[in-house]
């Protein structure tokens, strides 16, 4: 069998060749998926977990399992996106049982301002960006997940339907529910 080398691909990201050549041990294909899957995975755990530092460590774990377990990863019909976005919600949820029982509380996630703004608009936005974090999580789990993957993480609803073994009606019903409850609680 001849091995697929990610370098012989077209240069936009084809997912399935890509997943194919890390499967096969084709470390710039892992490169690939990493630069592909970092951003959506740390914004997603970074709102989970409100802490920069716990969110890069968790972040890091994450992506050591995937690199594990590539090998194991079968396509079912879901995308491959969905397989990572389960690990990083069970890596999560260790994390925070962890903390749990060492008795460790997240911190609020830290605003880094930007400097191309003026400073009373970062401002409004930091605290926007706070009363909207509070308000989700007020949300019950099953909507939260759902925002948080479909909102900061920016999956399909396909993709969180996947992630959270949930079909996709349903994944849609909690985002429709999920959005009138952080208006309310926004709104208060």
């Amino acid at each position: 069998m001849e091995q697929l080398r990610v370098d012989q691909l077209a240069p936009e990201f084809d997912e399935t060749a890509v997943v194919d050549a890390a499967k096969l041990g084709e470390q710039t294909a892992l490169a690939m998926l990493y630069e592909h899957y970092f951003p959506r995975v740390f914004r997603y755990v970074n709102s989970r977990l409100h802490s920069n530092e716990d969110a890069e460590d968790v972040t890091t774990e994450i992506f050591l399992r995937i690199i594990d377990n590539i090998g194991s990863f079968q396509w079912r019909g879901l995308p491959f996106g969905a397989w990572v976005f389960r690990i990083a919600r069970n890596e999560v949820v260790s994390h925070v049982r962890r903390l749990k029982t060492r008795g460790g509380a997240a911190e609020l996630t830290e605003s880094i301002p930007d400097d191309s703004r003026d400073h009373t608009e970062q401002v409004e936005i930091d605290l926007t960006f706070q009363v909207v974090q509070r308000a989700i999580e007020k949300l019950p789990e099953a909507q939260r997940q759902v925002v948080t993957l479909r909102f900061v993480s920016g999956l399909s609803v396909a993709e969180t339907a996947a992630a959270l073994k949930k079909t996709e009606n349903n994944v849609k019903v909690l985002q429709h529910k999920g959005i009138a409850k952080l208006q309310q609680l926004v709104d208060r």
